[in-house]
């Protein structure tokens, strides 16, 4: 693979499982984040990524002490993950979540452009749907969701997940790059999946994921397969697993529980309401940890 990559927030729930996926592809990769990864074989230049110098300093770095073998700096990365932020509300307030969402991607889309760098996949939400975080119980438009969704949240994380995509679209066109927006499901590490059978048996409990989630691992391959196609310009996907986390049928589970929610086309058999049908026919993921499987081994 030999591709260099600078992967910001790497040392977070997600990032530290996209981390090794890569890694294990051939991927140089170089942590910027605020604190260590757990991956000692992973190198990461400790920063800030709403400080823009820091920034542009991280996408032309050494990846360790080898490059100074080079006897020159080393050229500005092939590509940028960018996965750093305050990862939900209630963290911090809501002006500076807004802030550091805002202008760390800001920061990181700009240098990458300036720097030449033609190809950056950020972390979009699930919450831009606008039901996550909304004040009391609301309803979703319509099912399922797709990007093309009208996109409303009331709350500064997915505001601020809405204004990245904006951003990147901007730099995207302006500089003819690929900018690719992943709006990342409810991230399930390998070791969350005993929490499934209470989503069955509470099933309202999912309504704000929308009954969706995605396996930390498969979200490396969503990384993996972003990194390898090239000529999109700026694009959206949903970032979630083939299948709805309840135990029957989508059409039927939804007429049932989301009785008013008009249906945009026929739901199949158990497909997730959050739909990841584009990154399926666009770039080809399938699925490697449907949670009905995951749950097996804890089952016997």
């Amino acid at each position: 693979m030999n591709q260099r990559i600078l992967f910001t927030g790497g040392s977070g729930k997600a990032g530290r499982h996209v981390l090794p996926w890569l890694a294990n592809r051939g991927y140089q990769i170089l942590n910027f984040d605020l604190k260590l990864s757990e991956h000692a074989h992973i190198p990461t230049l400790v920063g800030d990524i709403t400080d823009g110098s820091q920034v542009f300093n991280a996408m032309t770095s050494h990846f360790g002490f080898g490059g100074y073998e080079l006897g020159r700096p080393h050229a500005p990365v092939d590509a940028v993950v960018h996965f750093a932020a305050i990862p939900r509300i209630l963290l911090q307030t809501d002006d500076e979540t807004y802030r550091v969402n805002v202008m760390g991607t800001y920061h990181v889309i700009e240098a990458a452009m300036k720097l030449g760098i033609r190809k950056v996949v950020i972390a979009s939400s699930e919450t831009t749907y606008g039901v996550c975080f909304a004040e009391g119980d609301k309803d979703y438009h319509a099912f399922p969701l797709e990007e093309d969704y009208d996109t409303d949240p009331m709350d500064s994380y997915g505001l601020s997940k809405v204004v990245n995509e904006k951003t990147a679209r901007a730099f995207a066109e302006r500089f003819k790059a690929d900018v690719y927006a992943l709006r990342i499901g409810n991230v399930i590490e390998p070791h969350e999946y005993h929490r499934f059978p209470g989503f069955i048996a509470d099933p309202l409990s999912r309504k704000r994921n929308a009954w969706s989630y995605i396996d930390a691992r498969d979200l490396g391959q969503i990384v993996h397969l972003c990194l390898q196609k090239s000529g999109l310009g700026f694009q959206v996907f949903n970032a979630v697993n083939d299948s709805i986390t309840v135990d029957e049928p989508t059409a039927d589970f939804l007429k049932k529980w989301c009785q008013h929610t008009p249906h945009r086309r026929p739901l199949i058999g158990q497909e997730a309401p959050l739909s990841n049908r584009k990154i399926r026919e666009m770039l080809g993921f399938r699925e490697e940890h449907d949670w009905r499987n995951e749950l097996k081994p804890a089952s016997r």
